[in-house]
């Protein structure tokens, strides 16, 4: 907790409400200075991460003007001997670096085209939609004519690019997830490839009221929710739930997938009639997965060495998937690695 939060109030404090994306606070402004963020008091769990506004608004590493590397400055762009990363940023005017960038604008569209400036601008920016830096760069960009664009997202682009050919439309399944409250109700197993950290969901592009997660977890377990947690960080899910860790080497999910797909078909606990019935491409899997294809069969004792754990607990979680009304989770970040379309494609498998 930063030591500023904690200033005691003064008559002449202003009290602003603000959203950010950790959730909803309210600044304490005293002679132009923040030096209290106060939560949301109906938030049951606000993110410490808040905080840190105090320090950093005021910090002297926050960089309060534009500024301009100095080569750039004296030479123009891509002139002269001007080493970037070794030499010093020039603080310069407001209208200065308007003229810079609207010169450069000017004369990149007229030297090569709209096509050749990038509008990416990739990142959250404001907690709101107005100041949000991408779509205020590229409204300003075709207005000027137009700009190359970047394709998907370093957030999700693995699982973004694979899963609408294995089942269509990716924001439908976003959006028929189900929630806490239906996993509460209807859910005896929850199974989470990179567990569910708790920091990830107190972060929220639009800026969150209530940080909920962990008390709905507690509210499934309570209802008798078991909950699996898959991968190398024991404490990447939320205490009190009693979970299950699974400790398997970074960047080994779709091995281990692989291996409970195996026990599942091996031991003729699949639905094999939906399998047949409802997917296309089952037979694949399952010749893949049996070593049809490539002599090498995905038991999980193959998988163990992988993955470093126990091909017994591998073999156990199959069955016990098969058993029980299970949910199937994997966060973001396990996509994010060598080969990353792999594990959202078997996930759903």
């Amino acid at each position: 907790m930063n030591h500023a939060s904690s200033a005691q109030p003064v008559s002449d404090d202003v009290l602003i409400p603000t959203v950010l994306h950790w959730g909803r606070y309210t600044a304490r402004v005293r002679n132009g200075r923040v030096v209290g963020m106060t939560p949301e008091p109906r938030d049951p769990n606000p993110s410490p991460i808040g905080q840190s506004v105090v320090d950093a608004t005021h910090s002297p590493a926050r960089v309060m003007q534009p500024m301009v590397r100095k080569g750039y400055l004296t030479h123009g762009p891509r002139k002269g001997n001007n080493p970037r990363g070794a030499e010093p940023f020039v603080p310069v005017s407001w209208d200065e670096a308007l003229d810079l960038v609207a010169t450069a604008l000017t004369d990149t569209k007229t030297k090569h085209g709209n096509a050749s400036i990038f509008g990416g601008s990739y990142g959250w920016s404001s907690a709101g939609r107005f100041h949000f830096a991408q779509g205020q760069l590229q409204r300003f960009l075709n207005l000027f004519g137009g700009f190359t664009d970047h394709r998907d997202s370093y957030s999700y682009g693995a699982m973004g690019v694979i899963l609408p050919h294995v089942i269509g439309d990716t924001l439908r399944m976003r959006r028929d997830v189900p929630t806490w409250g239906d996993i509460a109700k209807h859910t005896q197993l929850f199974v989470a490839f990179g567990g569910v950290p708790v920091k990830n969901t107190q972060v929220n592009p639009g800026g969150l009221l209530r940080h909920t997660a962990v008390a709905d977890m507690l509210a499934c377990r309570k209802a008798g929710v078991e909950f699996v947690n898959i991968g190398p960080l024991r404490d990447d899910i939320a205490n009190g739930l009693d979970a299950q860790w699974i400790s398997i080497r970074p960047n080994t999910d779709a091995a281990f997938m692989l291996a409970l797909i195996h026990t599942l078909i091996a031991e003729n606990i699949h639905d094999a009639d939906f399998a047949v019935r409802c997917c296309v491409g089952f037979d694949t899997l399952r010749d893949y997965v049996l070593g049809k294809t490539d002599g090498i069969a995905k038991t999980p004792a193959w998988a163990a060495t992988i993955c470093d754990c126990s091909a017994e607990v591998i073999a156990t979680l199959a069955r016990k998937i098969a058993a029980s009304r299970s949910v199937i989770s994997m966060i973001w970040a396990v996509q994010r690695g060598d080969h990353g379309e792999q594990a959202p494609w078997l996930a759903v498998a």
